[in-house]
């Protein structure tokens, strides 16, 4: 369950992510919302995982926390995340969380504190009947040596972090009184109260309007480089991941399907997913020419997560499908160059 491998070439890596399998197993059957999941983060980077609704980026995120709502449960994999030296004698330097039990004290202990999440939905993240200060101060105490009175200032210094207005009123303020970009701003804060190392986002901008979503996003990067933390982004908008990753991972139907650079995703995808992707956005130049024509969308829908397909999971919507090969035989991750991997049959 731990370990102590700290070669040169993990010194570097944060959390690594191996053949991870979440399933819900339903009377209807079994959900399989990831199936394989292979995935790092190093330290200090961002991270952009995107794919189409229930292609299963947030139950990836929901595992990484273990915070998945039962039925489901980790059948398979591995979730290693390197930890800070510990001055605690039990303390290891790299843990496999998925071996945790959900409320194992060890777990506890990291969940909140070196690896934090920022829900996609505030409202739903934060108590309606508790102030926001109260849940912000919460995680400090539960994670810091500190008095009521030091996790109050604690946390009004980082909901001013955060750009909230008049933080010391808003402490005070119940979620219903704030707006939605200032929910978010507080949800931001009280992930980051105890400066994780990791930050994963699930879609934290989704529900906001454009002026918004764009002061949250210049927000989370001056604080990753103040905080010097990785982060780990969730979206199904690919112009968010241009302008806030250095790395992405494409996931589809569990599956992560091609993971590269960032430059390289939009100049020389591969995965006829990715191309699918990339094709359906509006360009600006069509705009400006006022050109009236249709977006180009993938063609069909992803399947029902009861649906078992033969071979790969993309064949049915594939523009490069070749019969007998794609429908049955399901590909493996391969690694085309440095830094580049895809899962089709076009490059084996």
């Amino acid at each position: 369950m731990a370990s102590h491998e700290n070669g040169a070439g993990t010194q570097d890596v944060l959390l690594e992510i191996r053949d991870l399998k979440t399933h819900f197993a339903l009377d209807e059957g079994t959900v399989r919302a990831v199936d394989g999941v292979d995935l790092d983060v190093r330290r200090r980077q961002v991270v952009g995982v995107v794919g189409e609704s229930g292609c299963g980026k947030s139950m990836t995120a929901m595992s990484i926390m273990r915070l998945i709502p039962p039925p489901g449960q980790i059948v398979e994999g591995e979730i290693r995340f390197h930890r800070p030296f510990d001055e605690r004698p039990d303390a290891k330097d790299i843990v496999d969380l998925a071996q945790f039990e959900s409320n194992d004290r060890q777990l506890r202990d990291i969940r909140g504190n070196q690896i934090s999440m920022v829900f996609q939905e505030p409202m739903t993240a934060l108590s309606p009947v508790r102030t926001v200060g109260k849940q912000i101060a919460e995680a400090i105490l539960l994670h810091q040596d500190v008095n009521k009175a030091e996790a109050r200032d604690i946390s009004i210094e980082t909901l001013a972090r955060v750009k909230m207005p008049n933080p010391e009123q808003r402490f005070d303020d119940y979620p219903f009184q704030l707006s939605g970009g200032m929910r978010q701003r507080a949800v931001i804060a009280m992930a980051l109260a105890c400066r994780p190392q990791l930050l994963i986002a699930d879609e934290p901008t989704t529900a906001l309007d454009v002026t918004t979503e764009a002061q949250i996003l210049d927000l989370m990067r001056e604080l990753q480089a103040e905080y010097d933390m990785a982060i780990l982004y969730i979206t199904h908008n690919l112009g968010v991941v241009a302008e806030m990753a250095e790395e992405v991972v494409v996931m589809y139907l569990g599956k992560v399907v091609e993971r590269c650079d960032v430059d390289s995703i939009f100049y020389n995808p591969k995965h006829p997913y990715t191309k699918g992707l990339l094709n359906s956005i509006p360009r600006l130049e069509d705009v400006l020419q006022d050109k009236r024509e249709k977006l180009n969308a993938i063609e069909g829908m992803v399947p029902s997560s009861f649906q078992r397909l033969s071979g790969c999971a993309f064949h049915p919507r594939c523009p490069d499908f070749m019969p007998g090969v794609c429908d049955e035989a399901e590909p493996q991750l391969i690694q085309l160059e440095e830094g580049h991997a895809v899962r089709c049959h076009l490059y084996t």
